[in-house]
């Protein structure tokens, strides 16, 4: 019997290993897999590449796993915000390394990874410093149809945190609203995927019409509650 339903986010994250790249779902605060995040500083693992669409806000989720000094490196869109303070503290400091990338750009390198597709050619940051690599080299252009393009190639991940609304124990999910964001992109591209939901469905009450990540890519699914409010209710993500 399949039953991909971890009992504990301790359980879900054990084997994550030192050196590793994590893929890590969310759109700002939409979407964020806090709990995950949370269990991976308790796990320990260190030397990580870390990819997201920004470099964390405030104190906690991503911020505070940057803040532990065990990511080597960050992919992202957006590392600076008003409250980056964690991530421009360590910048700074040479502490940590970025690869900046389009936010069209780095969508799409996730889907190549989960599509198979070796590399392929954009029209995004062709002229300017987006097209170097880290090492300062060019990266390789084409001419097509008169239009200069960029080669980019696929970011494989060893394992994706991501954040679902529901789930059933094969690993199909469902997100709510924004917080669906790089989740599905993300489950593809990453040899093992952990999810968190706020809902177990029985097997077979998740109508097919409406799953967006398949459970075979996904490899183990923990339940969270809702947080809740001071006011006494529950916030749920968006």
């Amino acid at each position: 019997m399949i039953n991909k339903i971890a009992a504990s986010i301790a359980e879900a994250l054990a084997d994550t290993q030192d050196g590793a790249t994590v893929l890590i779902g969310g759109f700002g605060t939409a979407g964020i897999p806090n709990e995950l995040i949370d269990g991976l500083i308790e796990q320990g693992a260190r030397d990580l590449t870390v990819v997201n669409n920004n470099a964390g806000n405030g104190d906690t989720g991503l911020a505070a796993l940057l803040k532990t000094g065990r990511v080597r490196k960050i992919i992202c869109s957006f590392p600076r915000q008003a409250d980056s303070h964690v991530f421009d503290a360590l910048y700074r400091g040479g502490q940590i390394e970025l690869e900046l990338v389009p936010q069209g750009n780095l969508a799409e390198r996730l889907r190549a990874a989960g599509a198979g597709v070796g590399a392929f050619f954009t029209p995004t940051g062709f002229g300017t410093e987006l097209a170097r690599q880290a090492d300062g080299s060019a990266k390789e252009t084409r001419v097509i149809n008169g239009k200069a393009y960029v080669l980019e190639y696929p970011i494989y991940g060893d394992v994706a945190l991501i954040k679902a609304e529901s789930g059933d124990r094969w690993g199909n999910l469902v997100y709510r609203k924004a917080a669906r964001n790089f989740g599905p992109v993300m489950a593809t591209a990453a040899r093992r995927t952990i999810a968190t939901v706020h809902q177990i469905a029985p097997l077979g009450a998740l109508d097919p019409e409406v799953i967006v990540t398949p459970g075979i890519h996904v490899s183990r699914v923990v339940r969270i509650d809702h947080v809740a409010t001071q006011a006494g209710g529950f916030k749920q993500a968006a």
